[in-house]
């Protein structure tokens, strides 16, 4: 049985090759969900954007997922659901990797809104698009709203809720930043989450904000934690933000935030490069990205990294929360 999602901070991890070769380094894309998972986070999410799904093989996919249960599991943390991203362009070939996802230890998938057809891909489009893959995926669905990876397709909260009625729609991720968004959805789905508790008897739903720098707001109108790329490099501290958020601490909170936001930021606009070169820098692995994205140069990495240290210091003062079965 796939474990059941929760909320709290997921990381879309990295994926990691051998540099001679570009071939999948498993070894390694196990040993960094396993580090993540005793930072606390509640959960994996795999062959997402942050993981260079575009570049990998349908093979790949599988086995990327593959080797972060398999370590997940041998490591201690087999309650740690993974979230694996299944987008294709089609219905046909998305339902294809919704089915490897489940084969290779998912527990749910995370789908974009095919957009190389951008013209075709009107309201109703879309909205029977996630509704025949949620008819037919073996796992339940995390619907993934990033306009600047679909062309500047952005789904709007009616859509998102009408999406929600059906029962393997289990949640959004809000990667368009928008609060408002995710409060309007939050307001009349009612996701789960340490504020907002769904309803006796209704279907969990998850809303999670997709971007570092909003977790502590999403929390307060109601959602049920994040999916953000920061959680590669500052596990800890955004694992924080979520907590103090949700114990009440709102003072801590609103000045973690601040700074994982600015933190974040220097992130962003180095994108997956930067991401690698930071854990390259502090940990020893990370390397290159897969042909044609091109990694930092040295001098670039050095900058990265100098302009970061004040974050890396609060990451580092900060303990790993170890959940063993």
């Amino acid at each position: 049985m796939p474990q059941p999602l929760t909320t709290g901070v997921y990381a879309p991890t990295q994926v990691f090759f051998h540099p001679e070769t570009e071939d999948l380094d498993e070894e390694t894309i196990g040993r960094h969900a396993v580090r993540l998972a005793r930072a606390g986070v509640a959960g994996i999410t795999a062959n997402g954007s942050n993981g260079e799904a575009v570049y990998l093989s349908r093979d790949e996919r599988q086995v990327v997922t593959r080797a972060t249960r398999t370590a997940l599991d041998a490591a201690g943390f087999s309650r740690i659901p993974i979230m694996v991203g299944a987008s294709d362009q089609s219905v046909r070939g998305t339902l294809d990797l919704c089915r490897d996802a489940a084969a290779a230890g998912g527990s749910a998938v995370l789908l974009m809104v095919p957009s190389f057809f951008k013209w075709a891909m009107d309201s109703a489009t879309i909205e029977r698009y996630f509704t025949q893959v949620a008819d037919a995926s073996p796992l339940p669905v995390i619907i993934y709203n990033y306009p600047g990876a679909v062309a500047g397709i952005d789904l709007d909260s009616e859509l998102l809720e009408r999406l929600a009625a059906h029962s393997n729609i289990v949640g959004t991720k809000f990667t368009c930043g928008n609060v408002g968004k995710l409060a309007r959805v939050a307001g009349t789905v009612k996701p789960v989450s340490d504020v907002v508790e769904a309803s006796a008897g209704k279907p969990p739903y998850f809303a999670y904000a997709g971007v570092a720098d909003f977790i502590l707001p999403s929390v307060l109108v109601g959602g049920s934690g994040a999916i953000v790329g920061a959680a590669n490099v500052f596990p800890r501290a955004c694992v924080n933000v979520y907590n103090l958020t949700v114990q009440g601490r709102y003072e801590e909170a609103r000045e973690t935030q601040q700074a994982l936001a600015r933190a974040d930021w220097s992130l962003t606009k180095r994108a997956v490069p930067g991401f690698k070169a930071i854990l390259q820098h502090y940990h020893g692995y990370g390397g290159a990205p897969r042909q044609p994205m091109a990694a930092l140069s040295e001098e670039s990495a050095r900058e990265l990294c100098k302009e970061i240290k004040w974050m890396m210091d609060v990451e580092n003062s900060l303990t790993d929360i170890i959940k063993i079965d």
